[in-house]
């Protein structure tokens, strides 16, 4: 039995680390959201992919999620003392990444085949998979105006208010080959949604046509997990959008926004009373504990995912 999982960076990469843990990585691969990828210093950045990248490599930051474990910032103190950009901090070690990126792209690598490569070099096994190789950014509506995501999510801290979210490109995008591949396998148990930020991460990679129709293709069950406990995100700006949207900050509220795009949905035991509110959407519920604190509770999660699929009965 094998996993397809869709995840935004910090979050998802802890989720996508518990099953690494769990199981073997030749039955998992991992669709990235490429909606916040943009050109920064002249360099093709891939936060997302990056943060999985690292994570699975056992080299990412464990006080961020993101980054590379004792990085120096040699190159953006000089930048500094330049005048230069430094909004958006990038290490000398992650500086190679999307330096050898870049170059492998202008040479006319698809960015499949670019993260194939960088994962080889790390000797990351599970397989990272961008949800399109076509161009496609999340433009983020708010009180200021139209932002560009990384303009609004690091350089303003989250802070305006978001009215509206538009993934640019996305009505054109092709989902990847190894995407496809990846939702349409004869071993797939079920497509696993990671608790990222759902406007931000996954949105982008359900935006795109291709991944709504394997989706439905694929006939295995949709799993989400809720990135809303007790009321609130655990991390990142989640709660705080879903209020500035008009929407309750809360599981029952995740359940309606992925309606008609998943089966089952697994929440918190601190909000198990609204197991029988979801149930009544048509959405099967899994109660367990999804607060990720250290490798042992993330492959918790992931073993409730597996128990959860392997015995899971669509509602009549």
């Amino acid at each position: 039995m094998s996993y397809t999982i869709l995840s935004g960076g910090v979050g998802g990469a802890k989720l996508v680390a518990g099953f690494d843990a769990l199981i073997s990585s030749a039955e998992v691969r991992v669709i990235a959201n490429t909606a916040d990828d943009f050109v920064h210093l002249g360099l093709n950045i891939s936060p997302d992919i990056d943060t999985l990248m690292y994570t699975l490599a056992g080299i990412a930051n464990p006080q961020t999620g993101w980054g590379i474990l004792d990085e120096t910032f040699s190159c953006m103190s000089a930048l500094d003392e330049l005048d230069g950009a430094t909004w958006f901090r990038l290490g000398d070690k992650d500086l190679a990444t999307h330096l050898h990126r870049t170059t492998m792209l202008q040479k006319g690598n698809s960015l499949s085949d670019v993260t194939a490569a960088l994962c080889a070099a790390l000797e990351v096994q599970m397989p990272i998979i961008p949800m399109t190789n076509d161009l496609v950014a999340t433009r983020v509506h708010t009180d200021d105006g139209v932002l560009d995501f990384q303009d609004y999510f690091v350089r303003r801290q989250a802070q305006p208010a978001v009215k509206r979210l538009v993934y640019a490109g996305s009505d054109t995008a092709a989902i990847a080959p190894t995407a496809r591949d990846a939702l349409l396998r004869d071993s797939l148990k079920a497509v696993v949604i990671t608790p990222s930020n759902p406007y931000l991460s996954i949105d982008p990679i359900l935006s795109i046509a291709g991944i709504r129709e394997a989706l439905r293709e694929s006939k295995v069950p949709v799993i989400a997990v809720s990135p809303i406990v007790g009321g609130q995100a655990l991390k990142g700006p989640t709660a705080k959008i879903m209020n500035e949207l008009g929407l309750e900050s809360s599981a029952l509220a995740i359940a309606k926004h992925y309606h008609g795009t998943i089966d089952g949905l697994v929440i918190d035991t601190t909000d198990s009373a609204l197991q029988s509110s979801i149930e009544a959407l048509g959405i099967k519920v899994c109660v367990s504990n999804t607060v990720m604190t250290d490798l042992i509770s993330k492959k918790d999660l992931a073993a409730a995912i597996t128990d959860f699929a392997a015995n899971f009965e669509p509602n009549a």
